[in-house]
């Protein structure tokens, strides 16, 4: 149905184009400390309404920087949830501290704040909290829960550059953000990240820890030329992505094996990174989410399982508060659609639903 394959990213971009040649034609590309990372900087630390913007070589790099920027070290504890990006629990691992295992919260992929009250220890120094797989955390409820314990709040917005939480933008609500523009991101730069916050302090730290005569985890000035035009371009690209999101999940409503997630009684808005569905087999079916995935992938579309969450962790490297039932179903039945196609016109998108269906009723009628 999709022989030409699902669509590149990032695509073709003419101010990123002029961008380019405009560094290589002025020489800034090959600057240790630039005007496009002054400007980048300073650009998301408005957008997000921060005094802080770092910029460094990676997302993962960030949410390290912002746990160590926070003084979490060796012998802390870090809550964050039992399914979210891997590197996470890496990082908190990196800077000497536990991670603490929560569950997510039913029906999504982010982190219950109503389990959060059962993680804390008296050597709880941060909660790391993702906008995962185009759900948005509840984070007034996370932060109200963690300073009420005099908690740190990391807000990993990786997945979501440009979302709104409450109406008010991902990124801009916890005490320490990251962003990532890594090579599959909606802001891409091939790699790189930054750490947002308006504490002083926190910021000092990561920016110490990073100083080894240089910045030992840069972002270049090339990758900054690029990101630039991409932030003036966010909104109306998230506003596409929405609609194509909200037109999928229509076409595919009476499809019994992909069910989104719960709609939100918040005013957010997802920037639709990836477009999620719990992969619901009912119980008379052989058809596995391993089946769709493959079928739908030779057929030329982009679609993927989710991470494997951190359920099976050795109890030598974390803690786990309860069963994590809701992040145990997640790894095993979640199923991502990357976003480019989100970017394809409404006969592009109709097309995608309809081979979704159709491969489920083949695989039915196969099985």
């Amino acid at each position: 149905m999709f022989p030409e394959g699902p669509p590149e990213w990032p695509i073709p971009n003419k101010a990123v184009q002029e961008a380019l040649q405009q560094a290589a034609h002025d020489g800034s590309w090959g600057k240790y400390d630039g005007p496009h990372g002054q400007r980048l900087g300073l650009a998301l630390a408005q957008m997000h309404g921060v005094e802080h913007a770092m910029l460094c070589s990676s997302g993962t790099i960030a949410v390290e920087l912002a746990l160590r920027g926070a003084g979490v070290g060796e012998g802390d504890e870090v809550i964050l949830a039992g399914y979210d990006f891997p590197g996470n629990f890496r990082a908190v691992e990196a800077v000497g501290a536990r991670p603490v295992l929560v569950d997510l919260a039913a029906d999504r992929w982010t982190l219950d704040a109503g389990g959060l009250a059962d993680a804390w220890s008296s050597t709880t120094k941060a909660v790391v909290v993702s906008h995962m797989h185009s759900s948005i955390a509840p984070m007034r409820e996370i932060i109200d829960v963690a300073h009420a314990r005099g908690t740190c709040v990391i807000e990993d917005a990786c997945q979501s550059p440009g979302a709104t939480v409450d109406g008010r933008i991902a990124g801009a609500w916890g005490d320490i953000a990251v962003l990532s523009f890594g090579g599959s991101k909606l802001l891409t730069a091939g790699r790189g990240g930054a750490v947002l916050t308006n504490n002083a302090s926190y910021h000092q730290r990561a920016k110490i820890y990073s100083e080894r005569g240089n910045q030992a985890f840069p972002l270049s000035e090339l990758q900054a030329a690029v990101i630039l035009p991409q932030l003036g371009q966010l909104a109306e690209l998230n506003h596409r992505r929405q609609l194509a999101a909200a037109h999928l999940r229509a076409a595919l409503t009476a499809c019994p094996y992909l069910r989104p997630t719960a709609a939100s009684t918040r005013d957010d808005r997802p920037s639709y990174y990836k477009l999620s569905w719990f992969y619901d087999q009912p119980a008379a079916s052989p058809i596995t989410r391993t089946q769709l995935i493959d079928a739908a992938r030779a057929e030329g579309i982009a679609l993927d399982s989710g991470f494997r969450g951190f359920a099976g962790r050795s109890s030598q490297r974390c803690r786990r508060i309860g069963t994590l039932d809701h992040a145990c179903r997640a790894a095993a039945q979640t199923v991502l659609l990357h976003q480019p196609v989100l970017l394809a016109d409404l006969a592009n998108l109709d097309r995608l639903a309809r081979t979704l269906a159709t491969l489920v009723a083949a695989l039915e009628n196969a099985s």
